[in-house]
Protein backbone atom coordinates (compact mmCIF):
# COMPACT_ATOMS: atom_id res chain seq x y z
CA UNK A 1 0.00 0.00 0.00
CA UNK A 2 1.37 3.62 -0.66
CA UNK A 3 1.48 6.08 1.42
CA UNK A 4 1.37 9.53 2.04
CA UNK A 5 1.84 12.23 4.36
CA UNK A 6 5.11 10.43 6.72
CA UNK A 7 2.38 6.93 6.98
CA UNK A 8 -1.26 8.16 6.62
CA UNK A 9 -2.81 5.96 4.14
CA UNK A 10 -4.06 7.57 0.75
CA UNK A 11 -8.18 8.76 1.62
CA UNK A 12 -10.88 7.52 -0.35
CA UNK A 13 -14.16 9.37 -0.49
CA UNK A 14 -17.43 8.73 -1.62
CA UNK A 15 -19.05 11.41 -4.69
CA UNK A 16 -21.93 9.08 -5.83
CA UNK A 17 -24.81 7.55 -5.04
CA UNK A 18 -27.91 5.40 -6.68
CA UNK A 19 -30.14 3.16 -5.88
CA UNK A 20 -33.11 1.18 -6.57
CA UNK A 21 -34.84 -0.25 -3.61
CA UNK A 22 -38.60 -1.77 -2.47
CA UNK A 23 -38.51 1.81 -0.89
CA UNK A 24 -37.93 4.15 -3.88
CA UNK A 25 -36.40 3.98 -7.15
CA UNK A 26 -33.58 6.93 -6.77
CA UNK A 27 -31.61 7.21 -2.81
CA UNK A 28 -33.84 10.54 -2.29
CA UNK A 29 -36.75 8.71 -2.73
CA UNK A 30 -35.64 5.43 -0.20
CA UNK A 31 -33.68 7.60 2.11
CA UNK A 32 -37.45 10.30 3.18
CA UNK A 33 -39.64 7.16 2.95
CA UNK A 34 -36.88 5.31 5.94
CA UNK A 35 -36.99 8.61 7.71
CA UNK A 36 -40.88 8.81 7.75
CA UNK A 37 -40.86 5.23 8.84
CA UNK A 38 -42.41 3.62 6.15
CA UNK A 39 -42.85 -0.43 4.98
CA UNK A 40 -41.69 -1.16 1.75
CA UNK A 41 -42.77 -4.91 2.29
CA UNK A 42 -46.33 -6.20 1.10
CA UNK A 43 -47.73 -8.82 -0.85
CA UNK A 44 -46.20 -10.61 -3.91
CA UNK A 45 -47.38 -9.27 -6.85
CA UNK A 46 -44.39 -10.72 -9.66
CA UNK A 47 -45.75 -14.31 -9.28
CA UNK A 48 -48.55 -16.64 -7.90
CA UNK A 49 -48.38 -17.13 -4.44
CA UNK A 50 -50.78 -19.89 -3.71
CA UNK A 51 -48.42 -22.41 -2.73
CA UNK A 52 -46.48 -20.49 -0.48
CA UNK A 53 -46.73 -20.07 2.89
CA UNK A 54 -44.94 -16.36 2.62
CA UNK A 55 -46.46 -14.67 0.57
CA UNK A 56 -44.81 -10.86 0.78
CA UNK A 57 -41.55 -9.32 0.21
CA UNK A 58 -39.60 -6.23 -0.48
CA UNK A 59 -40.56 -6.08 -4.55
CA UNK A 60 -39.21 -2.61 -6.68
CA UNK A 61 -42.38 -2.11 -8.33
CA UNK A 62 -43.20 -0.37 -11.12
CA UNK A 63 -39.31 -0.41 -12.94
CA UNK A 64 -39.48 0.58 -16.05
CA UNK A 65 -35.83 -0.23 -17.43
CA UNK A 66 -36.67 1.65 -20.79
CA UNK A 67 -35.64 4.93 -19.00
CA UNK A 68 -32.39 3.44 -18.43
CA UNK A 69 -31.80 1.33 -21.52
CA UNK A 70 -32.35 -0.01 -25.06
CA UNK A 71 -35.90 -1.02 -24.58
CA UNK A 72 -35.35 -3.84 -26.78
CA UNK A 73 -31.97 -4.69 -24.96
CA UNK A 74 -33.71 -4.43 -21.62
CA UNK A 75 -35.97 -8.09 -22.70
CA UNK A 76 -32.51 -9.24 -23.19
CA UNK A 77 -31.39 -8.69 -19.76
CA UNK A 78 -31.92 -10.43 -16.38
CA UNK A 79 -33.45 -7.83 -14.06
CA UNK A 80 -30.61 -8.02 -11.84
CA UNK A 81 -28.52 -6.10 -14.63
CA UNK A 82 -31.24 -4.26 -15.45
CA UNK A 83 -30.91 -3.00 -11.76
CA UNK A 84 -27.47 -2.47 -11.93
CA UNK A 85 -27.45 -0.40 -14.75
CA UNK A 86 -29.97 1.48 -13.17
CA UNK A 87 -28.18 2.44 -10.34
CA UNK A 88 -25.11 3.14 -12.17
CA UNK A 89 -26.41 5.70 -14.46
CA UNK A 90 -27.78 7.60 -11.40
CA UNK A 91 -24.58 7.25 -9.17
CA UNK A 92 -22.62 8.60 -11.62
CA UNK A 93 -24.74 11.25 -12.99
CA UNK A 94 -25.13 11.95 -9.18
CA UNK A 95 -21.66 12.31 -9.20
CA UNK A 96 -21.19 14.54 -11.99
CA UNK A 97 -18.07 12.35 -13.37
CA UNK A 98 -17.18 13.56 -16.53
CA UNK A 99 -16.36 9.85 -18.41
CA UNK A 100 -15.06 11.48 -21.84
CA UNK A 101 -12.44 13.07 -19.38
CA UNK A 102 -11.44 10.01 -17.80
CA UNK A 103 -8.77 7.77 -18.54
CA UNK A 104 -10.99 4.50 -18.51
CA UNK A 105 -8.18 2.48 -17.27
CA UNK A 106 -8.03 3.90 -14.01
CA UNK A 107 -11.81 3.27 -13.61
CA UNK A 108 -12.92 0.08 -11.99
CA UNK A 109 -16.04 -1.62 -11.26
CA UNK A 110 -16.70 -4.05 -8.25
CA UNK A 111 -20.71 -5.19 -8.29
CA UNK A 112 -21.43 -8.07 -5.66
CA UNK A 113 -24.54 -10.35 -5.51
CA UNK A 114 -25.34 -13.42 -3.82
CA UNK A 115 -27.43 -14.97 -5.85
CA UNK A 116 -26.85 -13.26 -9.69
CA UNK A 117 -29.33 -13.72 -12.72
CA UNK A 118 -31.46 -17.15 -11.83
CA UNK A 119 -34.13 -15.42 -12.58
CA UNK A 120 -32.81 -16.40 -16.62
CA UNK A 121 -31.61 -19.51 -14.96
CA UNK A 122 -34.92 -20.55 -13.81
CA UNK A 123 -36.78 -19.24 -16.74
CA UNK A 124 -34.34 -20.96 -19.04
CA UNK A 125 -34.63 -24.63 -16.92
CA UNK A 126 -38.54 -24.61 -17.31
CA UNK A 127 -38.21 -23.50 -21.35
CA UNK A 128 -35.92 -26.45 -22.24
CA UNK A 129 -38.23 -29.10 -19.66
CA UNK A 130 -41.02 -27.89 -22.10
CA UNK A 131 -39.57 -27.53 -25.23
CA UNK A 132 -36.24 -29.31 -25.02
CA UNK A 133 -32.95 -28.52 -24.83
CA UNK A 134 -31.94 -27.45 -28.09
CA UNK A 135 -34.49 -24.02 -27.02
CA UNK A 136 -32.39 -23.04 -24.34
CA UNK A 137 -31.40 -18.96 -24.51
CA UNK A 138 -28.24 -17.74 -26.37
CA UNK A 139 -28.20 -14.98 -23.97
CA UNK A 140 -28.73 -17.80 -20.38
CA UNK A 141 -25.25 -17.84 -19.38
CA UNK A 142 -24.04 -14.09 -19.57
CA UNK A 143 -27.50 -13.28 -17.76
CA UNK A 144 -26.95 -15.84 -14.79
CA UNK A 145 -23.13 -15.06 -14.22
CA UNK A 146 -22.77 -13.15 -10.95
CA UNK A 147 -20.30 -11.21 -12.42
CA UNK A 148 -22.73 -10.14 -15.05
CA UNK A 149 -23.56 -6.85 -13.61
CA UNK A 150 -20.20 -5.38 -13.23
CA UNK A 151 -19.27 -7.06 -16.97
CA UNK A 152 -22.60 -5.21 -18.27
CA UNK A 153 -21.96 -1.77 -16.95
CA UNK A 154 -18.17 -1.71 -17.74
CA UNK A 155 -18.97 -2.13 -21.55
CA UNK A 156 -21.81 0.54 -21.15
CA UNK A 157 -19.59 2.86 -19.80
CA UNK A 158 -15.96 1.68 -21.40
CA UNK A 159 -14.75 1.30 -18.21
CA UNK A 160 -11.53 -0.62 -18.20
CA UNK A 161 -9.97 -0.78 -14.66
CA UNK A 162 -10.49 -3.53 -12.05
CA UNK A 163 -13.58 -5.54 -12.22
CA UNK A 164 -14.97 -8.38 -10.67
CA UNK A 165 -17.84 -8.94 -8.59
CA UNK A 166 -17.70 -10.11 -5.00
CA UNK A 167 -19.54 -13.05 -3.57
CA UNK A 168 -20.17 -13.93 0.15
CA UNK A 169 -23.87 -14.07 0.46
CA UNK A 170 -25.57 -11.09 2.07
CA UNK A 171 -22.22 -9.42 3.42
CA UNK A 172 -21.57 -9.12 -0.53
CA UNK A 173 -22.62 -5.21 -1.29
CA UNK A 174 -20.78 -4.37 2.19
CA UNK A 175 -17.76 -6.41 0.87
CA UNK A 176 -17.74 -4.80 -2.77
CA UNK A 177 -17.36 -1.34 -1.54
CA UNK A 178 -14.73 -2.61 1.13
CA UNK A 179 -13.03 -3.84 -1.48
CA UNK A 180 -13.12 -1.12 -3.90
CA UNK A 181 -11.67 1.09 -0.86
CA UNK A 182 -8.64 -1.22 -0.97
CA UNK A 183 -8.47 -1.35 -4.65
CA UNK A 184 -8.34 2.76 -4.16
CA UNK A 185 -5.89 2.49 -1.18
CA UNK A 186 -3.51 0.95 -3.29
CA UNK A 187 -3.11 2.80 -6.23
CA UNK A 188 -4.38 0.70 -8.60
CA UNK A 189 -7.43 2.60 -9.63
CA UNK A 190 -8.50 6.53 -9.25
CA UNK A 191 -12.72 6.23 -9.41
CA UNK A 192 -14.29 2.39 -8.90
CA UNK A 193 -18.21 2.29 -9.06
CA UNK A 194 -19.03 0.03 -6.22
CA UNK A 195 -21.76 -1.50 -4.23
CA UNK A 196 -24.19 -4.15 -5.24
CA UNK A 197 -27.80 -5.90 -7.36
CA UNK A 198 -29.74 -8.97 -6.46
CA UNK A 199 -33.37 -9.66 -8.49
CA UNK A 200 -33.95 -13.21 -6.64
CA UNK A 201 -37.77 -13.40 -6.01
CA UNK A 202 -39.24 -16.04 -7.20
CA UNK A 203 -41.15 -18.76 -5.77
CA UNK A 204 -38.36 -21.49 -5.49
CA UNK A 205 -36.62 -18.84 -3.63
CA UNK A 206 -38.97 -17.75 -0.85
CA UNK A 207 -40.05 -21.35 -0.84
CA UNK A 208 -36.23 -22.55 -0.18
CA UNK A 209 -35.89 -19.74 2.24
CA UNK A 210 -39.04 -20.72 4.16
CA UNK A 211 -37.99 -24.08 4.79
CA UNK A 212 -34.94 -23.61 6.13
CA UNK A 213 -37.24 -21.46 8.95
CA UNK A 214 -35.52 -18.16 8.07
CA UNK A 215 -38.48 -16.37 6.71
CA UNK A 216 -41.00 -13.88 8.53
CA UNK A 217 -44.27 -15.43 8.82
CA UNK A 218 -46.84 -12.91 9.41
CA UNK A 219 -48.38 -13.44 6.07
CA UNK A 220 -51.20 -10.98 7.92
CA UNK A 221 -49.16 -7.87 8.62
CA UNK A 222 -46.24 -8.03 5.43
CA UNK A 223 -45.59 -4.04 6.84
CA UNK A 224 -45.16 -4.71 10.47
CA UNK A 225 -43.23 -8.67 9.40
CA UNK A 226 -39.22 -7.31 9.91
CA UNK A 227 -38.93 -6.97 13.38
CA UNK A 228 -35.35 -6.87 14.20
CA UNK A 229 -34.36 -6.83 18.21
CA UNK A 230 -37.95 -7.38 19.17
CA UNK A 231 -39.20 -10.19 21.45
CA UNK A 232 -41.54 -11.12 18.88
CA UNK A 233 -39.19 -11.47 15.41
CA UNK A 234 -39.33 -14.18 13.42
CA UNK A 235 -37.87 -14.12 10.79
CA UNK A 236 -36.03 -11.66 7.76
CA UNK A 237 -38.14 -10.92 5.05
CA UNK A 238 -36.76 -11.22 1.10
CA UNK A 239 -36.43 -7.92 -0.93
CA UNK A 240 -34.72 -6.60 -3.72
CA UNK A 241 -32.96 -3.73 -5.81
CA UNK A 242 -29.71 -2.78 -6.29
CA UNK A 243 -27.90 0.30 -4.61
CA UNK A 244 -24.41 1.91 -6.42
CA UNK A 245 -21.40 4.07 -4.84
CA UNK A 246 -18.79 5.82 -6.55
CA UNK A 247 -15.54 6.04 -4.60
CA UNK A 248 -12.56 8.02 -5.13
CA UNK A 249 -9.29 8.99 -4.01
CA UNK A 250 -9.18 12.36 -2.53
CA UNK A 251 -6.49 13.30 -4.81
CA UNK A 252 -8.91 12.50 -7.46
CA UNK A 253 -11.81 13.84 -6.54
CA UNK A 254 -10.33 17.02 -5.53
CA UNK A 255 -8.33 17.78 -8.62
CA UNK A 256 -11.93 17.66 -10.57
CA UNK A 257 -13.48 19.68 -8.23
CA UNK A 258 -16.35 17.15 -7.19
CA UNK A 259 -18.72 17.24 -4.38
CA UNK A 260 -17.64 15.07 -1.55
CA UNK A 261 -20.86 13.11 0.16
CA UNK A 262 -18.22 10.96 2.85
CA UNK A 263 -14.90 9.19 3.51
CA UNK A 264 -14.33 5.79 3.89
CA UNK A 265 -12.03 5.19 6.36
CA UNK A 266 -12.35 1.50 7.45
CA UNK A 267 -13.30 -1.92 6.16
CA UNK A 268 -13.16 -5.99 7.97
CA UNK A 269 -13.51 -8.83 6.40
CA UNK A 270 -13.87 -12.08 8.34
CA UNK A 271 -15.34 -15.53 9.09
CA UNK A 272 -16.88 -17.53 11.60
CA UNK A 273 -16.12 -21.03 10.52
CA UNK A 274 -18.42 -22.45 12.45
CA UNK A 275 -21.91 -23.20 10.50
CA UNK A 276 -23.39 -22.25 6.64
CA UNK A 277 -26.62 -20.76 8.04
CA UNK A 278 -26.22 -19.58 11.49
CA UNK A 279 -24.17 -17.29 13.26
CA UNK A 280 -21.18 -17.77 15.96
CA UNK A 281 -23.47 -18.11 19.28
CA UNK A 282 -20.79 -15.31 20.59
CA UNK A 283 -20.34 -12.95 18.06
CA UNK A 284 -16.87 -13.28 17.27
CA UNK A 285 -16.81 -13.13 13.63
CA UNK A 286 -18.84 -9.92 13.74
CA UNK A 287 -17.26 -8.57 16.43
CA UNK A 288 -13.45 -9.47 14.47
CA UNK A 289 -14.96 -7.48 11.30
CA UNK A 290 -15.79 -4.87 13.60
CA UNK A 291 -12.01 -4.64 14.85
CA UNK A 292 -10.47 -5.04 11.59
CA UNK A 293 -12.61 -2.29 10.38
CA UNK A 294 -11.84 -0.08 13.78
CA UNK A 295 -8.04 -0.71 13.02
CA UNK A 296 -7.90 0.87 9.54
CA UNK A 297 -9.88 3.60 11.33
CA UNK A 298 -7.13 4.26 13.57
CA UNK A 299 -4.86 5.26 10.97
CA UNK A 300 -7.07 7.97 10.15
CA UNK A 301 -7.65 9.25 13.91
CA UNK A 302 -10.64 7.63 14.42
CA UNK A 303 -11.24 5.20 17.49
CA UNK A 304 -14.24 2.86 18.71
CA UNK A 305 -15.22 6.26 20.81
CA UNK A 306 -16.02 8.67 17.94
CA UNK A 307 -18.49 6.10 16.81
CA UNK A 308 -21.81 7.91 17.01
CA UNK A 309 -23.95 5.35 14.73
CA UNK A 310 -24.23 1.71 13.64
CA UNK A 311 -26.68 0.56 11.03
CA UNK A 312 -26.88 -3.02 12.42
CA UNK A 313 -27.18 -6.20 10.06
CA UNK A 314 -30.21 -6.24 12.16
CA UNK A 315 -31.91 -9.36 10.06
CA UNK A 316 -34.45 -10.06 13.23
CA UNK A 317 -33.77 -13.70 12.83
CA UNK A 318 -33.43 -14.86 16.45
CA UNK A 319 -29.94 -15.81 16.13
CA UNK A 320 -28.60 -13.12 14.49
CA UNK A 321 -29.72 -10.08 16.43
CA UNK A 322 -28.52 -11.05 19.70
CA UNK A 323 -25.21 -12.67 18.01
CA UNK A 324 -24.71 -8.90 16.86
CA UNK A 325 -26.16 -7.96 20.04
CA UNK A 326 -23.34 -9.80 21.69
CA UNK A 327 -20.62 -8.70 19.44
CA UNK A 328 -20.68 -4.81 19.49
CA UNK A 329 -20.85 -5.25 23.06
CA UNK A 330 -17.93 -7.14 22.54
CA UNK A 331 -15.93 -4.89 20.33
CA UNK A 332 -17.54 -1.24 22.20
CA UNK A 333 -17.56 -2.46 25.76
CA UNK A 334 -19.93 -0.06 27.89
CA UNK A 335 -19.14 2.42 25.34
CA UNK A 336 -21.86 0.53 22.77
CA UNK A 337 -25.09 1.71 25.26
CA UNK A 338 -23.96 5.22 24.33
CA UNK A 339 -24.50 4.53 20.28
CA UNK A 340 -27.18 4.89 18.01
CA UNK A 341 -27.95 1.71 16.01
CA UNK A 342 -31.06 1.09 13.96
CA UNK A 343 -31.81 -1.80 11.60
CA UNK A 344 -33.22 0.03 8.21
CA UNK A 345 -34.06 -3.61 6.96
CA UNK A 346 -36.96 -3.09 9.00
CA UNK A 347 -38.29 -1.05 6.40
CA UNK A 348 -36.56 -2.20 3.61
CA UNK A 349 -36.25 -6.02 3.42
CA UNK A 350 -33.30 -7.80 3.22
CA UNK A 351 -32.01 -7.06 -0.22
CA UNK A 352 -29.40 -10.15 -0.11
CA UNK A 353 -26.30 -9.02 -1.73
CA UNK A 354 -27.34 -5.29 -2.33
CA UNK A 355 -28.01 -4.92 1.31
CA UNK A 356 -24.51 -3.73 2.85
CA UNK A 357 -24.22 -1.25 -0.38
CA UNK A 358 -27.66 -0.02 0.61
CA UNK A 359 -26.87 0.82 4.03
CA UNK A 360 -23.46 2.43 3.13
CA UNK A 361 -25.91 4.90 1.40
CA UNK A 362 -28.24 5.33 4.06
CA UNK A 363 -24.84 5.91 5.96
CA UNK A 364 -23.88 8.95 3.82
CA UNK A 365 -27.30 9.98 4.31
CA UNK A 366 -27.53 9.65 7.76
CA UNK A 367 -24.00 11.94 7.88
CA UNK A 368 -25.15 13.98 5.64
CA UNK A 369 -28.89 15.05 7.00
CA UNK A 370 -27.92 14.63 10.58
CA UNK A 371 -30.81 12.31 11.01
CA UNK A 372 -31.04 8.69 11.99
CA UNK A 373 -33.60 6.03 10.27
CA UNK A 374 -35.60 4.45 12.68
CA UNK A 375 -35.64 0.45 13.58
CA UNK A 376 -39.66 0.12 13.02
CA UNK A 377 -41.55 -2.61 14.23
CA UNK A 378 -39.83 -2.57 17.93
CA UNK A 379 -42.25 -3.03 20.44
CA UNK A 380 -41.27 -5.52 22.70
CA UNK A 381 -37.90 -5.46 23.00
CA UNK A 382 -35.39 -8.93 23.46
CA UNK A 383 -34.04 -8.65 26.87
CA UNK A 384 -31.07 -9.95 25.37
CA UNK A 385 -31.29 -7.06 22.67
CA UNK A 386 -30.68 -3.88 25.24
CA UNK A 387 -29.33 -1.41 23.27
CA UNK A 388 -29.86 1.60 21.39
CA UNK A 389 -31.96 0.57 18.27
CA UNK A 390 -33.56 4.18 17.79
CA UNK A 391 -37.32 2.26 18.21
CA UNK A 392 -40.10 3.81 15.41
CA UNK A 393 -39.29 7.00 15.02
CA UNK A 394 -36.45 9.02 12.75
CA UNK A 395 -33.91 10.81 15.48
CA UNK A 396 -32.07 13.95 14.42
CA UNK A 397 -28.12 13.65 15.95
CA UNK A 398 -25.25 15.23 14.77
CA UNK A 399 -23.47 12.28 13.27
CA UNK A 400 -19.49 12.33 12.16
CA UNK A 401 -18.50 8.63 11.75
CA UNK A 402 -20.78 5.45 11.33
CA UNK A 403 -20.27 2.20 11.02
CA UNK A 404 -22.48 -0.39 8.88
CA UNK A 405 -22.80 -4.35 9.52
CA UNK A 406 -23.15 -7.50 7.33
CA UNK A 407 -23.41 -10.81 8.07
CA UNK A 408 -24.22 -13.67 5.29
CA UNK A 409 -24.55 -17.30 4.97
CA UNK A 410 -21.19 -19.50 5.17
CA UNK A 411 -20.25 -17.30 8.00
CA UNK A 412 -19.07 -14.11 6.14
CA UNK A 413 -18.75 -11.24 7.96
CA UNK A 414 -18.19 -7.40 6.30
CA UNK A 415 -17.79 -4.06 8.10
CA UNK A 416 -17.61 -0.57 6.67
CA UNK A 417 -16.77 3.00 8.14
CA UNK A 418 -17.78 6.59 6.90
CA UNK A 419 -16.96 9.84 8.08
CA UNK A 420 -17.88 13.34 7.64
CA UNK A 421 -15.55 14.98 5.13
CA UNK A 422 -13.44 17.47 6.36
Amino acid sequence: MTTHNGGTPPRVVITGMGALTPLGHTVEATWQNLIAGRSGIDHITKFDTSELRVTFAGEVRDFDPGQYMDRKEARRLDPCIQYALAAAQQAFTDAALDLEAEDPTRIGVIIGSGIGGIGSFRENIDLTQAKGLRKVSPFMIPNMLVDSPGGKVAIEYNLQGPNHSVVSACASGTTACGEAFEILRRGDADVVLAGGSEAALMPITVAAFDVMGALSQRVEDPAGACRPFDNDRDGFVMSEGSALVVMETLEHALARGARILAEVIGYGNTNDAYHMAAPHSTGRGAADAMRAALRKAAAYGETLNDVDYINAHGTATRLNDIGETLAIKQVFGETAYNVRISSTKSMTGHLLGAAGALETIICVKTITTGVVAPTINLHNPDPECDLNYTPNQAVEQDVRVTLSNSFGFGGHNACIMLRRYI
